[in-house]
């Protein structure tokens, strides 16, 4: 029987919470009725009797059944679950833009606008919210916020200002209002109760702690622990960004460990992620320029969940992929998407790696960087950032050793950019030298698109056609072999998770 809460079947969610599976962290959230709390399947509590529990495919949908969420697992901390991910790409847009802080903050645009920008009507993109998520747009905002602004509160030392300005609230009375109405608590009651209660959840963040001022000139520094659920091929994910690392831009210092510098609207910085095997998680610390980033908290934590591919649900996805007979035995248990910061930068690289080896196309990479990127000293490291839109469409690129035509692709993806901020990325097309693989590409690794498999990748097709040929009962089969027919069979298959697929085979022995 699989309750209307939840589309996990209950005998599942059951066996789960009881072994404390940790492949199951987010993907349900058990409500327990008699104590008014709900829990991720790992939480350490003594675990209820199954009369007294409901289970809930969101966390979301607990809160909106009255429960609060559980102070010992932090539900705010779970892996993201995208059990609509194929059902409506309009509703995961717009979730991912809600994410990111769209309609919060000083620069807040409103529903109207936010439907505008997806090209649905207020209405539609209600309805999406309604019948996918069981929530109002305003609603899921508003407990995104909060789940955000309770996460800080839990993991750092930044003041309760701070946490309320990060989540994206325009006032600290407003924020107390709403803290308080739902989770029963005002935030600086929330946080004495934490450490009251000595969970031990608090981590370092160097900044003013409580109430004190800081000065908007000095670096922001803080912790987070991001989790996600086992498998996870890490050393493949690793060995992947050790390739085509750029110098002072991306650091591994270790085999557990990767960094790197960024920006998002305007506010830059860096983040080192170390993996910690034992809790299923990455400790990232965190280096923004000043205070005044922490507007762009929320997103730039999303990014980096993002660009390690943290909300993957790589048991589900395997599944899928197990369904091409060829493959099965060659599967690479938790072999993710290893991203880039933006789609711009995985377009850049892109078109870089056009007719090139990976070692040439590492090598240019480095070269546009060095030439053309910002350096910076953040809390007295040394870093390059990526090159802005508008430093690639002036550069002369003299310094890459590469066809003039690709030359001027890179130009005019520059200027396409810089001229068109909101464009779709399949409008990348009208530019002279990016084709249907470049946008591919950038939509795989730059905006983490689950399903592009790269048929005209030519490692992809020699890979595939291996696979298939040696499957084949007789020569004849093999040299039978359609490959447009045939990928079009395998993406239909493994929708939505094609781009899981072109890793694999990218990683085939």
């Amino acid at each position: 029987m699989v309750d209307h809460d939840c589309i996990i079947a209950n005998d599942i969610c059951r066996k789960a919470r009881l072994a404390r599976d940790a492949r199951f962290d987010g993907q349900f959230f058990t409500g327990v009725l008699t104590t008014g709390i709900y829990c991720r399947s790992i939480c350490p509590a003594v675990s209820p009797k199954e009369e007294n529990v409901r289970y809930f495919d969101s966390p979301l949908k607990a809160a909106n059944a009255g429960l609060r969420p559980c102070l010992r697992c932090r539900p705010d901390s779970a892996p993201g679950s995208f059990a609509w991910k194929g059902v409506a790409t309009t509703l995961e847009r717009a979730i991912s833009l809600i994410d990111m802080g769209v309609l919060t903050g000083a620069d807040a645009i409103n529903i109207e606008q936010l439907s505008e920008r997806l090209g649905v009507s207020s209405r539609y993109l209600r309805k999406l919210f309604t019948d996918g998520l069981g929530t109002s747009v305003k609603q899921y905002s508003q407990y995104r916020q909060l789940m955000f602004a309770k996460q800080l509160l839990h993991q750092t030392e930044l003041s309760i200002t701070q946490v309320g300005l990060a989540a994206g609230f325009n006032s600290i009375r407003r924020f107390n209002e709403v803290f308080k109405q739902v989770l029963k608590l005002t935030p600086s009651s929330f946080r004495k109760q934490l450490v009251s209660e000595n969970t031990n959840t608090l981590v370092s963040c160097h900044s003013a702690t409580n109430e004190q001022a800081v000065c908007a000139a000095e670096p922001l520094k803080l912790s987070v622990e991001l989790f996600y659920r086992p498998p996870i091929a890490w050393q493949q994910q690793h060995d992947f960004y050790q390739v085509r690392a750029v110098s002072n831009m991306e650091w591994l210092d270790s085999d557990d460990h990767y960094g790197r510098s960024f920006t998002t609207n305007g506010v830059s910085g860096y983040f080192d992620a170390n993996h910690n095997k034992t809790r299923n998680s990455f400790n990232v610390d965190i280096v923004l320029e000043n205070e005044q980033g922490l507007a762009e908290l929320n997103a730039i934590i999303g990014n980096i969940k993002r660009v390690l591919d943290l909300d993957a649900n790589m048991q589900a996805i395997e599944q899928v992929l197990e369904l091409l007979t060829p493959l099965q035995k060659k599967i690479i248990p938790g072999l993710r998407l290893p991203g880039t910061w933006s789609t711009f930068e995985a377009g850049c690289r892109a078109v870089l790696g056009q007719q090139v080896s990976i070692v040439q196309a590492s090598k240019l990479l480095n070269q546009l960087v060095l030439a053309y990127g910002e350096r910076r000293i953040i809390a007295n490291k040394e870093v390059v950032l990526f090159p802005t839109a508008i430093a690639i469409a002036n550069a002369n690129l003299d310094e890459l050793k590469m066809p003039g035509a690709r030359k001027l692709a890179l130009n005019g993806l520059g200027e396409f950019v810089t001229q068109n901020t909101t464009a779709d990325i399949n409008d990348w097309l009208s530019i002279k030298g990016i084709g249907p693989w470049t946008i591919a590409y950038a939509q795989m690794r730059g905006a983490s698109c689950s399903d592009i498999l790269l048929c005209g990748d030519l490692v992809v097709k020699k890979r595939v056609l291996a696979l298939y040929q040696q499957f084949s009962e007789t020569p004849m089969q093999a040299l039978a072999i359609d490959y447009s027919t045939l990928t079009k069979d395998i993406a239909n298959t493994v929708s939505p998770w094609g781009s899981y697929l072109t890793f694999q085979l990218w990683n085939l022995s």
